[in-house]
């Protein structure tokens, strides 16, 4: 007796949605470094740790968001002129904004930070370094 076809279609089914079979018709990522893992970034620069931690909510542009919550933009602003200030955010996180600081080397912070203030519309030539960024973890 031949098997409904009922039962082979949810079989066929179950088997397409299966987490093996998912992972092995996933596509990888197709360009742009690969992702951090654990609970260190990796990214090395300025631009990869854009990238990777702060477009998400600042966006590619430095402009912002507004939707589920608000994200300040990051390009013109003047906040950035003290460079303590945005190692002091990135570090400590300020409302909303998480310390991601933790996750970042010093060298990381620095690099970042001077990514913000030399991008996006901004042009603070006074960079930070790793220890600038030592003295306001401690």
């Amino acid at each position: 007796m031949a098997p409904c076809l009922k039962h082979m279609t949810v079989a066929a089914l179950l088997a397409l949605a299966s987490p093996a079979t998912a992972a092995e018709n996933a596509a990888p990522h197709p360009s742009g470094p690969p992702l951090s893992t654990g609970f260190k970034f990796t990214e090395d620069n300025g631009a990869d740790l854009y990238t990777a931690v702060c477009q998400g909510c600042h966006m590619p542009d430095g402009k912002g968001a507004i939707g589920a919550g608000a994200y300040p933009p990051l390009a013109g602003d003047p906040n950035l002129a003290a460079a303590g200030n945005p190692v002091s955010v990135v570090v400590n996180g300020l409302r909303a904004m998480p310390p991601v600081g933790f996750m970042m080397s010093d060298e990381q912070v620095a690099a970042v930070v001077n990514y913000v203030r030399t991008h996006f519309g901004n042009n603070y030539p006074d960079a930070v370094k790793p220890e600038d960024v030592k003295v306001l973890r401690h």
